[in-house]
């Protein structure tokens, strides 16, 4: 699978602008403010983005910037106080695993349900038949990684077998984007560069549209064809960095060292300001 050429984000005089014929997802202008016990704080601020069909998307910026308030709006479980947030044209007005799935950093496995359960549970939710769910669970173990594993309760697996669940289950409802929160943050190092081989062989078979949340460059520069880079709070996009390289990448190539110094330099600066009084 190819990368993609994908839209650009969109300057907030034209978030009114019609989808392009390739664009699955549209934040049109969103902000979110919160209230909190010493005031009202803005998360993010007049935040437009499109993102393509099959596209892997990261996004990424200093801590408290907003990252997973948006993905939370393009899942439905955040509503935004201003602006859109549309996925094939139609408003999000709500949770809807159809449309989107989504992949916590803590995988939430139910203790008490085997691997293979675990993976089926979202088809269970749906209403699928024992007998189907079952099935589609079982032909996901391969591509996981985790036919040997099937009947392993979640404290019997090591913590990327957990997550690897926690993403089976995500595809396992075939929902055409899968939005990710920091999958691989609390792994260590090893399995966390695994993890991101594998979920870019996952990514490269089933076409899938991934928005992916992460702070570390490594991964955003590794499994991207395109890195969006947020500004300290209230959150705004600074600016997108297309990655059009062919997979697997040399990260030690000077295309790359140079993409890491650029990023890195806007991250340093957004952190260094998101610290001040």
């Amino acid at each position: 699978m190819a990368p993609h050429t994908p839209q650009r984000s969109e300057r907030p005089g034209e978030a009114e602008a019609l989808l392009d014929a390739a664009d699955l997802i549209a934040l049109e202008g969103v902000g979110k403010r919160y209230r909190t016990a010493s005031g009202d704080v803005d998360a993010v601020r007049d935040v437009s983005l499109r993102v393509a069909e099959g596209e892997f998307c990261t996004i990424i910026g200093p801590s408290g910037c907003g990252k997973s308030t948006l993905l939370g709006m393009l899942g439905g479980l955040v509503a935004p106080d201003t602006g859109q947030v549309l996925i094939a044209g139609r408003p999000v007005a709500g949770p809807d695993p159809r449309r989107a799935a989504t992949v916590f950093q803590d995988p939430g496995l139910f203790p008490w349900r085997s691997a293979l359960e675990n993976i089926a549970f979202g088809l269970e939710i749906q209403g699928v038949a024992a007998a189907r769910r079952r099935a589609a669970a079982h032909e996901l173990l391969g591509p996981l990684g985790l036919r040997a594993f099937a009947d392993k309760y979640p404290r019997e697996l090591s913590g990327g077998m957990r997550q690897r669940v926690a993403i089976g289950r995500a595809l396992a409802i075939d929902a055409p984007i899968i939005l990710m929160d920091e999958p691989f943050g609390a792994l260590d190092e090893q399995t966390r560069t695994l993890m991101g081989e594998w979920l870019l062989d996952i990514w490269r078979r089933t076409g899938r549209t991934v928005i992916f949340v992460t702070h570390s460059l490594h991964e955003a520069l590794a499994l991207s064809t395109r890195v969006v880079v947020m500004t300290a709070r209230p959150g705004r996009i600074k600016s997108v960095v297309e990655l059009p390289m062919p997979y697997p990448r040399a990260m030690e190539s000077p295309e790359l060292v140079t993409l890491r110094a650029k990023l890195w330099s806007e991250i340093r600066d957004e952190s260094l300001r998101a610290m001040q009084p």
